[in-house]
C-alpha cells in the first residue's frame, strides 16, 4: 500500500549529549566560515562589475562542472518519440513546411543571405536564424545533450528529462480533417508506457522528471467531451511530472511556462554583450509599433482596435500586418519594427501567449500588455512578476478602459517619465541573456551568463528538491 514516507521519530533525550558536540563542532565551523570570508573579501579599493548579465551560475564544486545544484540525466528515448518525427518536417503543419525551421538542431537556416542579415551587426550575424515558434522541444532537448549539468549516469542525476517530441506528435494531427482522437493520443501513451517501466521513474513515481514542449498547454488538454488537441496533460500517467512549456496553464501547479524561441542564438557571452549594446543604442524614431493581423471573424476583434489606435498615432506608430504567415516567413520585418520602437503593443494571440513578445524583448522594446495572464501568470522562472517589479520592464493598460474610450495607448505612453522609460529599457536589456536559447558548447555562454535552459536547470533542481515532499513509496 502506497503512503507519504515518514522516518521514525527519534528519543530526544538520548541525543543530549551528542547536541552538545554538535554544537561545539558547528560554533568552531562557523568560526572558520567567518575568517575565510574576511580573508578572500574583495579590498575597498577593488572595482566593481561593469555590467549585470542576469543571475550567475551555481559556484563550481568538485566535480569543477558549475553544477553544484544538481545534473540532468536525458533519457535516450526510442527514436519514434523524437527523431522519426524530425524526418516528416514536411508534413507536420497544415501551412507550411517546418524543414527549413527544423534545421541546425532545432535552430533553423541561419539568417546570413537573408533580408535579416541587413539589419544585424556584422558580428552577430551568425547569432541569427529562421526559428520557428513550435521548435522548442529539438532546440532544448540538443542543448541539454551538450550542456555541462547534463550526466549519463543516472544515479548521479538530481533531475530527468524526457526529450519527447509532444508538440510534433500531436500537431500533424490538429488540423487533419480525418485525424481521431486516438491518433492525436497514440504517441503519448505510447511515451508513458515506456517511461512508467523506467526504474527511475517508478522511483519518485515521476516527481523528479520533466518534458519540454513545444506547443501551448491548450493543445494537449482535450476535453473529456472531444473538440481540440490532443489529451497528453491530463492523462493520470502525467500527473507527477513537471511539463515546461511556452504558454502554462495557470492553474495548474505542474505547468511551468518558459521563452518562445526567437531568431537570436548567440554561442559566447561577448555575442550577447554585442547585441545588448546594440540594441540599447539603436534610434527608436516610433513611441510604439504593433506586429499581428487582425481577425475580422471575431467580434468586437481587439487586434483591430489596436490598428485604429497605431493609425490615430500617425508617425508615433509603426504597424506591420502579419496575415498569411508574413511575420512567420519575413521574421526581419518584426525585428526591424520593434528595434525601431520604444514601445510594443502585445495583446492575445490564438491564445494567451505570442512569441511575439520575447522577438520585442529581445529587440529591447518594452512591452505593453492588455491581458495579465499574457506574462505575469507565465513566466515566473524568467521575468519578475508582482505588483512591485511588473512595471520595471513592462506597461500594463486595462483593455476594458481602452475599449471604452477611457484612454489612449498614445496618451498612456507618452505620459510616461523619459527617465522612466531609459530605467525599463535597461532592465530590459540586462533580461536578454536568460530569454533566448544559446547555440553555446559544452561550457555554456561562459562568464557566468545564462541563457534559458541554464534558468530552467537552476529551477527543476530547486523543484526537485521541493517536491522530495511529495514522493510516494510502496
Amino acid at each position: 500500500m502506497a503512503g507519504m514516507y515518514r522516518p521514525d521519530q527519534a528519543n530526544p533525550a538520548a541525543r543530549r549529549p551528542r547536541l552538545v558536540v554538535i554544537l561545539l563542532v558547528a560554533f568552531f565551523a562557523l568560526q572558520l566560515l567567518v575568517f575565510r570570508v574576511f580573508r578572500g573579501a574583495p579590498s575597498p579599493g577593488a572595482p566593481a562589475a561593469a555590467v549585470s548579465h542576469g543571475p550567475v551560475l551555481p559556484r563550481r564544486g568538485a566535480d569543477d562542472s558549475g553544477c553544484g545544484g544538481g545534473h540532468v540525466y536525458v533519457y535516450d528515448l526510442p527514436s519514434v518519440f523524437n527523431e522519426d518525427l524530425l524526418s516528416q518536417c514536411d508534413s507536420l503543419a497544415p501551412m507550411y513546411s517546418l524543414c527549413p525551421y527544423l534545421a541546425n538542431d532545432g535552430l533553423g537556416f541561419p539568417a546570413k543571405g537573408t533580408n535579416l542579415s541587413g539589419i544585424l551587426p556584422a558580428k552577430l550575424v551568425g547569432s541569427w536564424y529562421s526559428s520557428d515558434q513550435f521548435a522548442l522541444e529539438h532546440i532544448v532537448h540538443r542543448r541539454l545533450l551538450s550542456h555541462r549539468c547534463r550526466t549519463t549516469d543516472p544515479a548521479r542525476a538530481t533531475a530527468f528529462f524526457v526529450p519527447f517530441y509532444a508538440g510534433l506528435a500531436v500537431g500533424r494531427h490538429l488540423w487533419a480533417t480525418n485525424a481521431t482522437d486516438a491518433d492525436r493520443d497514440k504517441d503519448c501513451v505510447a511515451l508513458l508506457s515506456w517511461l512508467h517501466a523506467q526504474p527511475y521513474y517508478k522511483r519518485s513515481h515521476g516527481w523528479d522528471h520533466f518534458i519540454a514542449l513545444g506547443r501551448i498547454t491548450w493543445d494537449f488538454r482535450r476535453s473529456p467531451d472531444g473538440g481540440w488537441g490532443g489529451s497528453f496533460l491530463i492523462m493520470p500517467g502525467l500527473a507527477n511530472i513537471t511539463r515546461l512549456v511556452i504558454e502554462r496553464d495557470p492553474w495548474d501547479a505542474m505547468d511551468i511556462g518558459i521563452p518562445y524561441p526567437t531568431g537570436f542564438h548567440p554561442r559566447t557571452a561577448d555575442d550577447v554583450r554585442v547585441w545588448q549594446q546594440y540594441a540599447a543604442s539603436r534610434p527608436r524614431p516610433k513611441l510604439f509599433a504593433f506586429a499581428g493581423a487582425p481577425r475580422s471573424a471575431i467580434k468586437g476583434d481587439f487586434r483591430a482596435l489596436l490598428l485604429e489606435e497605431c493609425q490615430a498615432a500617425g508617425d508615433a506608430c509603426g504597424a506591420l500586418d502579419c496575415g498569411e504567415g508574413k511575420c512567420i516567413k519575413q521574421n526581419e520585418l518584426v525585428m526591424q519594427l520593434f528595434l525601431g520602437s520604444r514601445f510594443c503593443l502585445q495583446p492575445r494571440g490564438d491564445s494567451f501567449t505570442r512569441r511575439s513578445l520575447f522577438d520585442c524583448m529581445v529587440a529591447g522594446a518594452v512591452p505593453v500588455l492588455f491581458w495579465r495572464r499574457s506574462a505575469y501568470l507565465q513566466y515566473a522562472w524568467y521575468v519578475q512578476v508582482g505588483n512591485d517589479h511588473e512595471g520595471e520592464w513592462s506597461v500594463f493598460i486595462d483593455r476594458d478602459e481602452l475599449r471604452a474610450g477611457n484612454v489612449t495607448i498614445r496618451g498612456v505612453l507618452a505620459a510616461i517619465p523619459e527617465a522612466q522609460v531609459q530605467q525599463m529599457r535597461k532592465r530590459l536589456v540586462e533580461m536578454i541573456p536568460k530569454l533566448i536559447y544559446s547555440a553555446a558548447g559544452k561550457e555554456g555562454l561562459g562568464d557566468g551568463m545564462m541563457d534559458a535552459v541554464d534558468v530552467m536547470i537552476n529551477g527543476m533542481v530547486r523543484r526537485v528538491a521541493e517536491q522530495r515532499r511529495s514522493w510516494r513509496r510502496v
